[in-house]
């Protein structure tokens, strides 16, 4: 299955400068580090916006989670970088109770 509506999903550029790329999020920065290291920075949130963008419209959901606020999605996929080095990561969509929009929530490193 495909993320519902997956052409709309959303990426907020707070989302990624805030928190997904802030070495003092408390929550964000051990992710800020390793997208640091793939050589994402707030100087290029939009190809950042991009690859995720691209991961919810072409990798399948492989899990879907009823929660108080909506319906989130847990889509893996992988994310091809300058260094033409492919890296696997998991990305959290959530599509909020009277929404069709898919919104980005966080991404992280696939292990395992």
């Amino acid at each position: 299955m495909k993320l519902p509506n997956c052409e709309n999903a959303v990426v907020e550029e707070r989302k990624l400068s805030d928190y997904l790329l802030s070495e003092t999020h408390p929550i964000g920065r051990a992710k800020a580090r390793y997208f640091n290291h793939l050589g994402f920075s707030r100087n290029n949130i939009e190809e950042l916006k991009s690859l995720l963008l691209e991961i919810a419209n072409n990798s399948p959901v492989e899990e879907q989670i009823d929660t108080v606020y909506g319906k989130k999605y847990v889509v893996k996929g992988d994310m091809q970088v300058a260094s033409d080095k492919k890296y696997f990561i998991v990305t959290v969509w959530v599509i909020e109770k009277n929404d069709t929009v898919p919104r980005f929530v966080t991404a992280y490193p696939l292990t395992g």
